[in-house]
């Protein structure tokens, strides 16, 4: 596509969540440092609760490549399980032998002979539940069961809940309140502040081989950031399509006429951005009278992750 004629060796703006490029920055520094403090600390329960596109799932992953071998991970993306195949599914992860089969309170017996065993070995067990509102409530208590698994010192599985604001309201049920009181630590992740958004793509490009001068323009970056709201994925989907554009029309930089076409071909970021031309009047022609003359120019080849 566009990588030699911007001299990169990958792309910079994949959707794809890669620890390489993971912006250490703010709330999600934050965020990682309290998962990373409190685990060796051997804490119960911890939940990180961010909007859509905020990148939770880059930080499991992350969180999870920055973890040595003292501890065994068990990573859930898609915590839709039954009681049992979350039990299945912990025993398989710490090397339990067991059968569906097996009575409940076998397996569970099975699991905690496990889990002291590891203790001993000074080996903490860490289970990672990513999109975390979207377990079911049985689920959630057979979950909170197995976090009574300890000793008289500590905890033999942690737990790091990940997941979206309704993560929150679903703890907020009565029946839940033994669960939600068990957590020891809470961070929340935050959109980017427009200080942050030069950094963010430069990081990104910079860990996609670029070099040199920025390639975004001031005019572009105010845009972006305008248009996404300061969200990673779509701030992503944004500078990608922009790319693209300078690519077809054979330029090296970055303008706002690049991120025009992308924001006018995406249709996420046409509603921030007449969310804030309410407020915001100059960006009253960008929006509004410049629309139809350039969305008849804006490339065939951009319907990419509109």
């Amino acid at each position: 596509m566009y990588l030699q004629h911007f001299g990169l060796d990958e792309k910079p703006f994949s959707l794809t969540p890669d620890t390489q490029f993971f912006f250490n920055r703010h709330s999600h520094r934050d965020a990682l440092n309290t998962m990373l403090l409190a685990l060796r600390h051997t804490e119960g329960f911890l939940k990180i609760v961010g909007e859509v596109g905020t990148g939770k799932t880059l930080l499991c992953r992350k969180l999870l490549a920055s973890l040595d071998e003292s501890f065994i991970t068990a990573y859930i993306p898609n915590p839709y399980l039954t009681p049992d195949e979350l039990k299945w599914f912990v025993a398989e992860e710490i090397g339990v032998s067991f059968s569906k089969e097996m009575p409940s309170y076998k397996l569970l017996a099975e699991i905690y002979a496990r889990l002291m065993a590891l203790a001993a070995e000074r080996r903490q067990v860490v289970l990672v539940v990513d999109e975390a509102q979207a377990m079911p409530r049985e689920t959630i208590e057979a979950l909170r069961l197995l976090t009574n698994l300890e000793t008289e010192k500590r905890k033999l599985l942690q737990v790091v809940l990940i997941g979206q604001p309704e993560l929150d309201d679903l703890l907020e049920r009565p029946d839940l309140r033994q669960l939600k009181q068990r957590i020891v630590f809470a961070e929340n992740l935050c959109a980017f502040a427009r200080r942050d958004i030069e950094g963010y793509l430069q990081y990104r490009l910079v860990s996609a081989g670029h070099s040199g001068e920025p390639m975004f323009s001031r005019a572009a970056l105010t845009l972006l950031y305008q248009a996404s709201g300061g969200i990673p994925r779509l701030m992503n989907i944004l500078a990608h399509k922009a790319m693209l554009s300078a690519y077809g029309k054979g330029d090296q930089r970055i303008t706002r006429s690049h991120m025009v076409a992308a924001v006018l071909d995406t249709a996420e970021s046409r509603k921030l951005g007449s969310a804030m031309a309410k407020s915001e009047y100059w960006l009253w022609p960008l929006l509004g009278g410049l629309s139809a003359l350039l969305a008849t120019s804006v490339p065939h080849w951009m319907g990419v992750w509109s």
